[in-house]
């Protein structure tokens, strides 16, 4: 054996037999018998061409359950495709003059083998990208499927457009009211586009979410709030006494509130910008026109309307107060107003919603509190006062709003509502509903804020939408006999917009119907269908029986940034496949149990020009005695024996060491520039603080860089990428191969200590059940913390007369070791002398009894000092600890040639020797 284990020699050995084994194909369910099954899933990556660090911590964690259930006997699932579709490939088309699908495959063929370096224990027989034609048309069939069911349909809707690249924007792809890629000020326009009916399904999407308890309380009520269930009031506000109606609603205006025990604090009437009745208004008013217009320029998401500034228009409408006679409220158009929730209109109280109330500042109206907080007692015991003095209480006594600070939105009773003072904020509720609805103005009703899925999109590199445009049949469903409807080859990105658009003949065909020529649906669908389907693809390409199996997924790893769309789409497309009778999964929940881990980060290192620098380009260096010269190397640019001295000041890192950056010099000429180290944020591009996981295993090997990024920190929790800390974890590999090697030179025959057998043994079946349940609880840092210390242990117990005792356990431990460092586990492995491959080997069995403390470690104390232990049972006699002690080794060099004059043993606690 080698004195050092070569990563770079064994880690393509063992890769080489794995798969000359296919020992990780998942067997077909007629193969597998009574096997459980176990189909653990990493959200599939963007193929971009370059792994980074957090792909390598998200596969590394999904490599570690996957390996740990196929060692407990699972017949495991644990596939890898490639959500290849979208924008990037576009943009690299546009700029580098290659086609999207030529740019998108040799990505893939490059980060295949950076991931196959990783050692992961995938099945690649399933393999897949999203933009294979199989794939897509796939899809497609899935799409006119739905499209029959009804779960897909087409209408106009507001979109982001950005008027540069001619295509539509989700709205994480608007930044600061610009388009991501154009930097063009986003429009919003009304587009014709294809919606998938999720609200379909609202109801059980939020009903579900109860039930899927291996999920994190934070995603769940992440997508709680997006679903949005509200209760509350939809009722009609009819038209002033004298007030002409508007033809556009002539019966009043339907409003929907959550609020409606706050109907005594109305101060007027909002409509959207996009609401019928604004529409029809503008049209025979220029100056309303250019409001809708200026409103247009604001993003279509929530977030950026609660954001922009306030803008209203007043109609110069008015509507009867419902619960105050002869009172009247205005009607304005109001930008924060949505039209995709409720009636696309609302009565404002400004006391008690934030956005009513700035909206009421700005523009002078009336607030008007009807909450009355629960009374508080200052310092001084005087009720009704609050102990904040930054706060303003008076409106709660004198009712009137001029001088609250903001709205109040806490609990409280109602105030200043004739008949309903004193009622609770619930009660109140239901007494507004059941008096309008006795009326006849209203009734109570649920909405959601959950809104139809818009598809449509205006790129080339997507999936074609099957559909064709007939002017005498109108929209026919391509026919599943001329499905895939394929991408053509020969675009050109020259203009700006959709290349299917302007493509001379790939959108011109025959209607299917009447055969009369036709048009081709040109928009492709969002990307994100591509990836709310793919685990239902992996567990079966057309066997029913095979998916039905498989689904649903056992295990999903993925980043906490896809814990709301991404998922969210999932789920309907599992009840829409359900419905439409493509997957047997009752309940439509497609990932059983879900993990989000965290990011990988790294310090930043900036110049004073503000240009960032790589951890690659930095090299940090250490002060003199001085304090004020260094001497260091310029990393990747200079050779060992060029160094310099120069004076800088108050550039340091941590450690207080300076740091420094080349400028790209020639050997002749070169000078070394301070820059600072900054923050420690997720690896990004944009700040250069990226490591990349090719040059770490180069250097270190795969295994090294998959136990660091498991072991620093808790999985759900960022870990900061240190030199030092893979550094670290190279240094323990090699304590494991020279444990190995170490017991491949001793005689392995029957154990002539069976004290210190059994604590090595007891260490061994412990340490074992501890990983086990770590693993399972995805507490990969605990299970790697327990390895540790068994090594420190096993290490311990070297020439204690316990050899066959530490073969044993050494077996156990790289059993347990394979699923982190699978390589090095497999190079012990053979070194040790046992059969096949340690990566097929079953996981190490545990002895109950061996898990049960027997036993307790008493510390030695010589002269009060503490100087040994020993573990002795716990039902020793005093007389049998004090001889064990005088007897242990580690002790001998503190009581040889010295007059021993008592022993005094505590039983469970301690021994203390007293020499003289």
């Amino acid at each position: 054996m080698s004195s050092r284990y070569d990563p770079q020699a064994a880690e393509p050995k063992w890769r080489e037999a794995w798969q000359q084994q296919d020992l990780f194909r998942a067997k077909h369910p007629d193969e597998a018998g009574d096997m459980p099954k176990a189909y653990i899933l990493e959200m599939f990556p963007y193929p971009s061409g370059r792994l980074h660090m957090g792909h390598v911590r998200n596969y590394a964690m999904g490599d570690v359950v996957s390996r740990h259930k196929k060692a407990k006997g699972y017949n495991v699932l644990h596939p890898m495709g490639w959500d290849a579709f979208g924008m990037p490939a576009e943009n690299a088309a546009m700029e580098k003059g290659v086609h999207p699908g030529k740019w998108t495959y040799q990505n893939i063929d490059a980060m295949k083998a950076q991931f196959e370096e990783l050692g992961l224990s995938l099945d690649w027989s399933r393999e897949f990208a999203t933009c294979d034609v199989d794939y897509y048309g796939e899809q497609q069939r899935l799409f006119l499927k739905f499209l029959e069911a009804g779960l897909v349909y087409r209408k106009a809707s507001k979109v982001n457009w950005d008027p540069v690249d001619q295509t539509v924007l989700a709205n994480e792809q608007v930044i600061d009211g610009k388009g991501w890629r154009s930097g063009a000020p986003v429009e919003q326009r009304e587009l014709t586009q294809w919606f998938f009916r999720i609200t379909a399904y609202a109801q059980d999407l939020l009903d579900q979410l109860t039930k899927l308890d291996r999920w994190p309380d934070k995603v769940r009520v992440m997508q709680e709030n997006w679903i949005g269930r509200s209760e509350g009031l939809q009722m009609r506000f009819e038209w002033a006494d004298g007030q002409e109606p508007p033809e556009a609603e002539p019966n009043g205006l339907e409003i929907y509130t959550t609020r409606p025990d706050t109907l005594y604090g109305a101060s007027f009437i909002a409509l959207s910008p996009d609401h019928p009745l604004t529409i029809a208004l503008a049209e025979n008013n220029s100056s309303l026109q250019d409001f809708r217009q200026k409103c247009a320029q604001i993003g279509t998401s929530e977030a950026d309307i609660e954001k922009a500034e306030k803008l209203g228009f007043d109609t110069g409408l008015r509507v009867a107060d419902p619960v105050k006679p002869g009172v009247t409220l205005p009607v304005w158009v109001a930008n924060f107003v949505l039209m995709g929730y409720g009636t696309g209109a609302i009565f404002a109280c400004p006391a008690h919603d934030q956005r009513d109330f700035d909206f009421a500042r700005k523009f002078d109206l009336p607030i008007l509190p009807v909450v009355r907080p629960p009374i508080l007692v200052s310092e001084g015991g005087n009720p009704g006062t609050e102990t904040d003095s930054d706060q303003d209480w008076s409106w709660v006594e004198t009712g009137s709003g001029h001088d609250m600070m903001g709205a109040y939105v806490g609990p409280g009773t109602i105030m200043n509502s004739g008949e309903w003072d004193g009622l609770e904020i619930a009660d109140a509720k239901s007494k507004a509903i059941a008096e309008m609805a006795s009326r006849g103005l209203g009734e109570g009703k649920t909405n959601f804020r959950l809104r139809d899925w818009g598809v449509s999109r205006q790129r080339y590199w997507g999936a074609p939408i099957p559909v064709i445009h007939c002017g005498d049949c109108g929209i026919v469903p391509v026919p599943e006999s001329d499905l895939p409807v394929k991408l053509p080859d020969d675009v050109s990105f020259e203009k700006p917009g959709n290349p299917l658009e302007h493509h001379p003949t790939w959108k011109n065909v025959a209607c299917p119907k009447c055969g009369k020529p036709a048009r081709r649906e040109t928009d492709t669908l969002d990307t994100f269908n591509d990836s709310s389907w793919y685990f239902a693809r992996f567990a079966s390409v057309d066997d029913p029986k095979e998916r039905a199996y498989w689904m649903p997924v056992d295990q999903y790893i993925g980043g906490i940034e896809h814990a709301v769309l991404h998922l969210l789409y999932s789920r309907f497309f599992m009840r829409a496949m359900r419905d439409v009778g493509e997957i047997d999964l009752p309940n439509g929940e497609p990932f059983a149990g879900l993990f989000t881990q965290g990011m990988v980060t790294h310090m930043t290192y900036q110049s004073p020009d503000g240009n960032w620098h790589m951890p690659s380009e930095v090299e940090s260096c250490p002060i003199d005695k001085a304090g004020n010269t260094m001497r260091a190397v310029i990393a990747e640019q200079a050779s060992a024996s060029e160094r310099f001295e120069s004076k800088y000041n108050k550039q340091t890192d941590k450690s207080g060491a300076y740091l420094f950056v080349s400028s790209k010099p020639t050997p002749d000429t070169w000078k070394p520039h301070p820059v600072l180290a900054g923050d420690v944020v997720k690896m990004s591009k944009s700040k250069k603080n990226v490591v990349d996981p090719k040059d770490i295993i180069a250097t270190y090997g795969a295994d090294a860089a998959r136990w660091f990024v498991l072991s620093d920190s808790p999985p759900e929790r960022d870990v900061e990428w240190t030199e030092a800390g893979v550094e670290g974890s190279a240094r323990f590999l090699q304590r494991v191969w020279s444990m190995v090697q170490g017991l491949t030179e001793v005689d392995s025959g029957a154990d002539t200590d069976e004290a210190a057998a059994l604590d090595v043994r007891r260490t061994a079946h412990k340490s074992t059940d501890a990983i086990d349940k770590a693993i399972d609880e995805f507490r990969f840092n605990s299970a790697i913390a327990a390895m540790h210390e068994w090594v420190n242990q096993l290490k311990k117990a070297e020439g204690r007369g316990a050899d066959a005792a530490r073969r044993e356990a050494a077996s156990m431990l790289l059993r347990c070791l394979t699923p982190f460092m699978p390589h090095v586990a497999e190079e012990c492995w053979q070194a040790l002398g046992e059969d096949g491959l340690v990566s097929a080997a079953p996981w190490p069995s545990v002895d109950p009894a061996l898990l049960v403390d027997d036993t307790v470690t008493l510390p030695i104390q010589v002269n009060g000092k503490r100087r040994a232990e020993i573990s002795v049972a716990k039902s020793a006699a005093p007389d049998a600890i004090e001889a064990q002690a005088l007897a242990e080794p580690a002790l001998q060099s503190h009581i040889d040639g010295k007059t021993i004059k008592k022993v005094i043993v505590v039983p469970g606690r301690i021994v203390n020797i007293v020499v003289a």
